[in-house]
């Protein structure tokens, strides 16, 4: 079987068919990783994975952040989670605006594999932003502006700003992940993704606080830098299909999900790839 790849109708991202993800041999996934830095987004139709097979075929890129999580709004009981008040909830929806996994982190991830389970018959979708591109289309004057600009990340931050924190773990029902983080880790907004060398920008909802700018000037800034990125052809949204994996590159793509009605289950299962310290850790 031959792998195909069809490019997205974006500045980045493919969809990839003619593999078997949980039983990829070694050559191929060597091909298939030099694929995935190419695009930065790969989606796998049908791959039909279990918990298993996901968190295996994730742990071919290295160490993981975290092995398996259920993003659901359906509860262990079956019955769905209804009401601003409940915790994943409120994390379901302020992952709707635009952000890099782990940026809150000492180190940002790599990467995620993520799949599909139960999808509403519309809406849900997720997408990806492309700050690769994003860098590459800012004036000269702004990448002058922000080469040596940083800002801290959080969170606690982000849940607060968008009105939907959650308690911690021992009084809710996430699993706390980020929310016990003391301090704000600094990072650039301009970085190099240590493999393909393209500069790109770290910046979503997490992101607050640039060192030496006041409080406004600051949210202006970022305000202006995300609404700018997140344009087409920069961005990518996939509407579901029961089976569907995806893999992407959370260092140089942000991502957020659509809302969906409630009443209809959406259950997903993502996997985080651990980022390597040296080229993602923050101050």
């Amino acid at each position: 079987m031959t792998m195909q790849v069809t490019p997205l109708d974006a500045s980045f991202g493919a969809t990839v068919e003619g593999v078997e993800l949980a039983t990829i041999n070694e050559e191929a996934f060597a091909a298939l990783y030099e694929v995935w830095l190419d695009y930065a987004l790969l989606i796998f139709p049908g791959q039909h994975l279990d918990n298993a097979k996901q968190t295996g075929f994730a742990k071919r890129f290295g160490k993981l952040e975290i092995d398996l999580v259920e993003l659901s709004n359906v509860k262990e009981d079956g019955s769905l989670r209804l009401g601003d008040d409940d915790d994943m909830v409120k994390i379901l929806k302020g992952n709707m605006s635009w952000h890099h996994d782990s940026t809150y982190m000492p180190v940002q991830a790599k990467g995620a594999v993520f799949r599909a389970e139960v999808v509403p018959s519309e809406d849900g979708e997720t997408g990806w932003a492309d700050m690769s591109a994003a860098y590459d289309a800012l004036s000269p004057e702004m990448r002058r502006r922000i080469e040596s600009l940083s800002a801290h990340h959080s969170l606690i931050h982000s849940q607060l700003k968008a009105g939907f924190m959650a308690k911690v773990k021992k009084d809710s029902e996430y699993f706390g992940y980020g929310l016990d983080q003391k301090g704000a880790p600094l990072r650039s907004l301009v970085k190099t993704h240590p493999e393909t060398g393209r500069k790109t920008l770290t910046i979503g909802r997490h992101a607050h606080a640039i060192p030496g700018l006041s409080e406004t000037e600051s949210e202006g800034l970022l305000d202006e830098l995300l609404n700018f990125a997140c344009q087409p052809p920069r961005i990518y949204h996939h509407s579901w299909t029961p089976g569907d994996v995806v893999l992407w590159d959370n260092r140089c793509l942000m991502h957020q999900s659509r809302p969906w009605d409630m009443s209809q289950r959406r259950i997903m299962f993502h996997s985080r790839l651990a980022g390597d310290p040296v080229s993602e850790g923050g101050g």
